[in-house]
């Protein structure tokens, strides 16, 4: 009489198809672990970039306003969490005549921006504002 043998590694396959799926779970989770990370900072960093350029804004505003200096000019951020950041920051006013007074308008202008464009770390944020000297 013939024993028969009885087959074995039929587990194998589901086994293996398990452990690839399981592979791809995880490398899908550690990528997306990744990306999220990434979206956090860059937000972060436009925050940052936001609150360069209202910086410059204010420089600007104040310039205008109280130095009477309505110009173009760089600025090179180096304290607190605004570090490497720079802002160009123009201004261009006009005067109006009204009566007997006259009121100054100022259009400033505030780009911050930070790293080199095309890069992936890369952000920038522009700012326009008026303001007037009237009392």
């Amino acid at each position: 009489m013939c024993r028969q043998r009885r087959q074995l590694g039929f587990s194998l396959v589901p086994a293996l198809f398990l452990l690839v799926v399981l592979a791809i779970l995880g490398s899908v989770a550690v990528r997306l672990t990744g990306v999220q990370q990434q979206t956090t900072v860059l937000s972060m960093q436009s925050a940052r970039a936001y609150a360069a350029a209202k910086t410059g804004v204010e420089w600007s505003a104040y310039q205008a306003l109280n130095i009477g200096n309505c110009g173009n000019s760089t600025l090179s951020l180096t304290e607190g969490g605004l570090v490497g950041f720079t802002v160009d920051v123009s201004c261009s006013s006009t005067s109006h005549t009204e009566g007997a007074s006259t009121t100054n308008v100022f259009v400033l202008d505030a780009f911050a921006y930070s790293g080199s464009y095309g890069s992936p770390d890369y952000v920038s944020r522009r700012i326009r504002a008026t303001v007037t000297d009237a009392t």
